[in-house]
């Protein structure tokens, strides 16, 4: 499944032939995950980077008192934990669904990243990518509506899907349930329930059984006032 992150680094920087090829060569050691299990562990000692090849995940760190928070999902094509590359994992990583994973052994990412700059210049920009979805989320958290947070998410996560060619004609699997949506938007399970009830009565989407249905993108996008800018996604648009 190399061309799975082979696209994915090439929606942030232009490369092909020998670089490609050295891109496919990192993905080895695959291993299997089930849903709820940690690909990741915050503070844990160094080990082989991983990539998501099949699946969706999301970064988490838990609170002493056992509270959650959600702090992005993951979808194939994603190093997820490129962080500890170079510096601790400052949070940890679970399975949302089942998944694989390849196992990138850290010292032939660092000879890639020194020895081909178009693949170090698309992972430096998918870095950068990834801290804006972060801002982003931070804007929401701190003046979005309950509403506009899960609007904003759906649309966020609909676009994403379907820059890896996981989303048709507004359907893709998501299969979060009131709980992720909670700790991911700082949202009680009873504003969570209340405020997809509102969606779905306003029109706007159908989800159940894992699946996200939007009805009506515009509406959504209004709801959720989203400008899919801060995805640096080629051709993406609102």
């Amino acid at each position: 499944m190399a061309p799975r992150l082979i696209a994915s680094l090439q929606r942030f920087g232009a490369f092909s032939g020998p670089e490609a090829a050295a891109v496919q060569a990192l993905v080895t050691g695959l291993r299997d995950f089930a849903a709820g299990d940690d690909l990741a562990i915050e503070g844990g000692p160094a080990s082989p980077l991983r990539v998501l090849l099949e699946g969706q995940a999301f970064r988490y760190r838990m609170l002493p008192d056992g509270r959650r928070q959600i702090l992005g999902f993951l979808i194939p094509g994603d190093i997820i934990d490129l962080q500890s590359l170079f510096l601790t994992l400052d949070h940890s990583i679970a399975a949302l669904t089942a998944c694989e994973v390849s196992l990138v052994p850290r010292a032939r990412l660092v000879d890639l990243i020194q020895s081909t700059p178009p693949v170090a210049h698309a992972l430096w920009r998918a870095s950068l990518a990834d801290a804006a979805i972060t801002r982003e989320w931070l804007v929401g958290m701190g003046r979005r509506s309950a509403y506009g947070r899960i609007a904003h998410l759906f649309c966020e996560m609909s676009l994403r899907l379907r820059s890896v060619g996981l989303e048709n004609h507004h359907r893709c699997a998501f299969p979060v349930t009131q709980l992720h949506l909670s700790d991911a938007l700082g949202l009680s399970a009873v504003h969570t329930n209340r405020t997809l009830q509102a969606l779905r009565v306003d029109n706007l989407i159908a989800f159940q059984s894992g699946e996200l249905r939007v009805l009506d993108w515009p509406g959504l996008r209004a709801a959720g006032d989203f400008d899919p800018a801060y995805l640096h996604l080629k051709g993406a648009t609102a």
